[in-house]
């Protein structure tokens, strides 16, 4: 695993063997800041589920103005600050609870939400509502929500505009608030 561009391209990240976490693969990180390649410089940016932080730390390669990583594994969070060993800018890395996160910072608003949460749970359903119902995405923000192909996730608000694209057994819907 790497970093895809920008100014770290080509760093290699650490991973861990927990069957619990799934690295987003290269091509399909790729994919995903080709949707929102325009928007990640100077951007406020939210990795939750961060696992190693590849999303988080890609979009700080690519010029995010500040990145809050979270993850509630020990281990995740271990690994994260070891793959930011070397990276500059403003972030913060927090060993936290999804829910524990976001409702102590009902504050903040973001402009990227980078969520690749276990795909056999509802988590990224249950963030994405919490972010919407708490208008924690900023205006023309992107929420990117990765998850399994075959599982349907749908979106009833006028104040969001949803598209999707698979990649294999994988799923990334692009959620832009307008």
């Amino acid at each position: 695993m790497r970093v895809v561009a920008g100014k770290y391209r080509g760093k290699k990240l650490k991973e861990f063997e927990l069957n619990s976490t799934r690295p987003t693969m290269d091509r399909v990180k790729e994919s995903i800041f080709n949707l929102i390649q325009f928007d990640v410089a100077d951007a406020v940016v939210l990795d939750l589920f961060s696992g190693t932080g590849a999303l988080g730390i890609e979009a700080l390669s690519r010029g995010a103005k500040s990145v809050y990583f979270v993850d509630n594994n020990k281990d995740a969070i271990n690994i994260i600050n070891s793959n930011l060993k070397g990276i500059e800018g403003n972030f913060k890395v927090l060993n936290q609870d999804y829910l524990t996160f976001l409702s102590n910072n009902r504050n903040l608003k973001f402009d990227i939400v980078l969520l690749d949460p276990p795909f056999k749970q509802n988590l990224g359903e249950t963030a994405i509502k919490y972010l919407v119902d708490n208008n924690m995405i900023s205006e023309n923000g992107i929420i990117i929500f990765e998850t399994s192909a075959d599982r349907k996730f749908e979106m009833n608000s006028e104040d969001f505009t949803l598209t999707k694209k698979k990649y294999g057994s994988v799923a990334v819907y692009k959620i832009v608030k307008n």
